[in-house]
């Protein structure tokens, strides 16, 4: 009998098991189009791990295999007049990476765009989850499969530990029905102060906005729903603004403004590095004097900055406050920096205490920062 490896792809759970428990370091690899860590060992794909093994539109509920692409389900839930509640960034063109999204990869990341500053993140909509951990054991909570590790949420811990905790099987989801129609309300020639006043007015109205963002002297401003209602308030919006307004109407007009804010579009091709910054929105224009970036893009609200800066700038230590994930750069550039913010000390000890429970022998994505 023949002994699987990390360099080969596992068709299903118990493949995985076989080569995790025979394994000593291994970087998990989906699609191949999400991870920005610096870590070290073989590849384990879970690209064969694939397919919804369950569909209920009537109860808004979607299971399904890590490994799916993400088109599939895309495809699946349109079917159905349904989605992804939180608009899913597609990070190649800003990583210059190839491949195909998979469900385990946006998960694992806890991917989230624009919508997030109206309905949450990807973790707020993972129901269960299903993995392998570091000792080779199968791993269920929530959803469908219950079986809780007592203290612990499981689903949201997997959501954003970027591979750090276990290989993902099977995940459960809370979709959400197609909006009847959007609009978008720009707002044009407006500067960063400006625009943080603006969106932090808007974004305190009971109007519902499900996207509000700044790029390129232009605020933006995103409704969806029933027309009616978005009639009624796209007026008391416009009342509320006392600027020049431009009205986007429909999905056809208003889906490129919004994948080109979720993808960070306006980055692509252009050299420098890459940060996304997480802060207060009335921080925002001191992050921006100190740091004097290349090109800058606000979303939900102020309260993420996308940076594109020269080669090598520290963000970090320029920032009163907030945290920085450096998205893009090179591997020298990297690992002086780190990709990920620090941790505080009880953070740090938080999670290795969640690492040494779950991957005792350190296998997952060695290295990862």
């Amino acid at each position: 009998m023949s002994i699987l490896t990390a360099k080969e792809t596992a068709k299903n759970e118990t493949d995985l098991v076989e080569i995790i428990s025979g394994s000593a370091s291994i970087v998990i690899e989906g699609g191949g189009t999400r991870r920005i860590g610096v870590t070290e060992g073989e590849p384990l794909s879970t690209r064969g791990l694939s397919g919804v093994t369950l569909y209920e539109p009537g109860t808004l509920t979607l299971v399904a295999q890590a490994g799916t692409p993400l088109s599939e389900i895309d495809v699946l839930l349109a079917a159905e007049n349904q989605r992804l509640a939180f608009e899913v960034p597609d990070f190649r063109g800003l990583l210059g990476r190839a491949g195909e999204s998979t469900l385990g990869g946006v998960v694992a990341t806890n991917a989230s765009g624009p919508r997030r500053v109206a309905v949450g993140a990807c973790r707020d909509f993972c129901l269960g989850v299903r993995f392998v951990d570091g000792r080779g054991a199968v791993v269920k909570n929530g959803g469908r499969v219950m079986k809780n590790v007592t203290g612990l949420d499981l689903v949201k811990l997997m959501a954003g530990s970027h591979g750090t905790l276990g290989v993902m099987t099977e995940v459960s989801l809370k979709v959400q029905p197609l909006p009847e129609t959007t609009v978008t309300l720009a707002v044009p020639g407006c500067d960063a102060g400006e625009a943080i006043a603006i969106l932090s007015q808007m974004l305190g109205q009971p109007y519902d906005l499900t996207g509000a963002a700044w790029q390129n002297g232009e605020v933006l401003l995103r409704l969806e729903g029933f027309e009616t209602s978005l009639r009624y308030r796209v007026e008391r919006l416009r009342a509320l603004l006392q600027h020049d307004v431009v009205e986007h109407w429909g999905l056809e007009a208003c889906d490129p403004i919004w994948r080109g804010i979720r993808d960070v579009t306006a980055f692509h091709g252009r050299s420098g590095d890459v940060w996304s910054v997480s802060i207060k929105p009335s921080e925002a224009v001191r992050v921006l004097e100190a740091v004097q970036p290349e090109d800058v893009m606000f979303d939900w609200g102020g309260n993420r900055l996308w940076l594109l800066t020269k080669t090598g700038t520290d963000v970090r230590e320029k920032m009163p406050s907030g945290h920085a994930t450096l998205m893009r750069a090179s591997e020298e550039t990297k690992r002086r920096l780190g990709v990920f913010p620090p941790q505080s000390p009880a953070l740090e000890r938080i999670s290795a205490g969640l690492r040494q429970r779950f991957d005792p022998e350190g296998k997952f994505n060695r290295g990862m920062r």
